[in-house]
């Protein structure tokens, strides 16, 4: 497993919705008609953001605390979010091509930000190569065992498709994952890559390749030329059978995102908007309820693995966090702060952190308003310190998890790492609350921010009120 997730703060970037800026390439292959940046997001629209705009914002980020990205896919397409893949071997010309994601990749490496691409391996777009030679050339070609094909012509534009396709999408057509062509096909545009200098691959929908020996080899090839790289899939439910160590290194923990939406939402979890979008298994949690699922997901995964899981509360597929929250930032501020004190490595959506807005797809793809009089800079100031004190304190990045508490909306967890031992005491009520439980040791409970002290003196502890809506951490005598 790479050492180096444990420690790390991920950022999510759409890049045609992240920064446009100019090219310094003086032949771009950029064309200058785009959708206004602010304008509503269009599903076949183009803002023109670029890898030239993510290398210009790298300050930003980097005072923002993060220190690994994972961006959205980046190779030639016809689709705004690239998950049409065209060439594998291409970064698209939109996005400044091969020179712009040179200039990036070095740029981020040498601010110490790891760098993790998308990979769409279970299809790509009809725009492919090796599948307009199959629109073309029919029963000819002689790659037809490369997709489905049920039969000749193939109707790629009009008529019922006539092959096997993600989710029936005519634009997504299947890649044939048996076939040791395609196979060597795939793994080859991994290995690339990863030679290349990227630091780990996001893979799209991994559990339509319903094969495991697929993704060992996959992992194989690529750990053999980057041990540390990261490989973590995009899977919404339990994963077990990918996370035996021969597989992925992690996984994208919606299952936590649910959780703490459910918990730290309350009656503002807006249950509608949830359906509409099409989540499933969204519910509202009491703290026991919660805690019942942080334990279950330590248990089942172990604290290594659970280390390296990717810790969300949005992206690209799911409404805004504040929208979801129907606009209450407070919350907002609270599931964040939650998110960075739990065992794994925490990812915020781009524009998250400025109380970006947005319902479900394309909505939730809008372009980041780079007008700080349109963010919420105390969610931003916020989200800062919660980075800071995680990289301050080992024991939220590597330390053991346990429950001291839960009851209604009040929930308190320890994180321990040898000699440091944090207890974090979560309100997420509409009312004061002051925790009181049996503890052994006598001393003072220092409040991480310095807003306030506790103690523990007669075999009780001790926290002094604390407001709601709010989280503290407090180091244990």
């Amino acid at each position: 497993m790479p050492q180096w997730v444990r420690d790390a703060f991920f950022y999510q970037i759409f890049p045609d919705r992240f920064r446009r800026h100019p090219s310094p390439d003086p032949q771009p292959l950029i064309p200058e008609v785009f959708e206004p940046w602010e304008s509503p997001p269009t599903r076949r629209g183009f803002k023109g953001g670029n890898l030239w705009g993510v290398a210009e914002q790298l300050d930003y980020l980097e005072d923002l605390g993060v220190d690994a990205l994972y961006l959205c896919p980046i190779f030639a397409s016809t689709a705004n979010h690239r998950y049409h893949t065209t060439d594998y071997f291409v970064v698209d010309p939109l996005l400044g091509g091969e020179l712009a994601f040179r200039h990036l990749l070095n740029e981020a490496h040498r601010r110490n930000i790891r760098l993790v691409l998308d990979g769409v391996f279970n299809h790509c777009g009809r725009s492919h190569f090796v599948f307009q030679h199959l629109v073309e050339n029919g029963a000819a070609s002689p790659y037809q065992g490369w997709f489905f094909i049920k039969s000749f012509p193939v109707q790629a534009y009009q008529g019922t498709p006539n092959y096997a396709a993600w989710a029936g999408n005519r634009e997504l057509p299947k890649f044939n994952t048996d076939h040791p062509q395609v196979r060597a096909y795939l793994f080859r545009v991994a290995e690339y890559w990863i030679e290349q200098g990227i630091d780990g691959w996001r893979l799209d929908a991994p559990e339509q390749i319903e094969d495991h020996d697929f993704w060992r080899e996959f992992c194989q090839r690529v750990k053999a030329i980057n041990p540390e790289a990261y490989l973590v899939g995009e899977l919404w439910f339990d994963a077990q059978p990918w996370l035996q160590g021969d597989q992925f290194d992690g996984v994208m923990n919606y299952p936590l995102a649910r959780a703490i939406w459910g918990f730290v939402g309350g009656d503002t979890l807006d249950l509608e908007l949830i359906a509409r979008a099409g989540l499933r298994g969204v519910e509202r949690l009491s703290a026991p309820e919660l805690a019942h699922a942080l334990d279950d997901h330590v248990r089942r995964y172990g604290l290594a693995t659970a280390q390296q899981q990717l810790n969300l509360l949005g992206s690209h597929d799911t409404p805004r966090l504040l929208t979801l929250l129907q606009g209450d930032a407070e919350r907002v501020e609270l599931a964040f702060r939650l998110l960075f004190c739990l065992p794994g490595a925490p990812m915020v959506y781009y524009g998250d952190e400025i109380g970006l807005e947005g319902g479900p797809d394309p909505d939730c793809r809008r372009a980041f308003p780079w007008r700080p009089e349109a963010w919420n800079h105390h969610l931003l100031r916020a989200l800062r310190q919660a980075a800071q004190i995680r990289r301050a304190h080992p024991a939220l990045r590597l330390g053991d998890y346990e429950t001291l508490y839960a009851q209604g909306d009040r929930l308190a967890f320890v994180r321990t790492l040898g000699e440091e031992r944090l207890l974090v005491s979560v309100n997420a009520g509409e009312n004061s609350w002051q925790l009181q439980l049996p503890y052994p040791q006598e001393g003072e409970l220092t409040e991480l921010s310095g807003a306030a002290s506790g103690s523990s003196t007669g075999g009780l502890l001790h926290t002094p009120p604390q407001p709601p809506r709010s989280l503290r951490i407090y180091r244990l005598p």
